[in-house]
């Protein structure tokens, strides 16, 4: 769909669900997350996500998975939802052998972009593990604000992983794109 720096952005289609499950496993699940900062090995084990999910994600119709391309390898990928007049991110990863580097600023930037201009969305939002303090400080660099809704986590429903403490809970981030539209 488009370039930036370095970087080609399109939407994703069947070919890419093997790299992009590789990636999200990569990003968040076990000792390869580790190379990144967006690791939730010491909060969740098991799965992030798989094939079937992702599969599901390219004929939502209210959806758009997104990739990012370096020399035509999928590095980064995002997910957005219609949500009425706002769009829901998420499903956003960065391979962790290039965290660090920007690709995900660039990234979040161009589905901001896509969900103001494609869909006309005024907000975008997201959910983020309470806990990740870290990670909620750079959506806040980016411009988005916890909205102190908070929402719990799905214990015992191992498609989300299998928590590793029983305070884990989502919070609610949003961010006005209406000078975006």
């Amino acid at each position: 769909m488009g370039q930036l720096h370095e970087l080609v952005f399109r939407k994703a289609i069947p070919a890419d669900v093997p790299a992009i499950v590789a990636l999200v496993e990569s990003a968040y699940r076990g000792d390869s997350s580790r190379a990144g900062w967006t690791t939730e090995a010491d909060l969740l084990r098991g799965q992030r996500t798989d094939a079937e999910q992702i599969a599901a994600l390219l004929t939502s119709p209210d959806g758009v998975l997104l990739v990012a391309l370096r020399d035509e390898q999928v590095i980064a990928c995002c997910q957005l939802q219609k949500r009425g007049g706002r769009a829901y991110f998420g499903l956003f990863a960065v391979s962790p052998q290039t965290q660090g580097s920007g690709i995900g600023k660039q990234v979040i930037a161009y589905a901001e972009r896509y969900a103001a201009t494609e869909w006309s969305s005024r907000h975008i939002e997201m959910t983020v593990i309470r806990q990740r303090v870290d990670l909620i400080a750079f959506y806040e660099r980016r411009g988005y604000r916890d909205t102190g809704i908070r929402s719990p986590f799905p214990y015992g429903d191992e498609r989300f992983g299998i928590p590793q403490r029983d305070d884990l809970e989502f919070t609610l981030l949003e961010k006005d794109l209406a000078s975006l539209g």
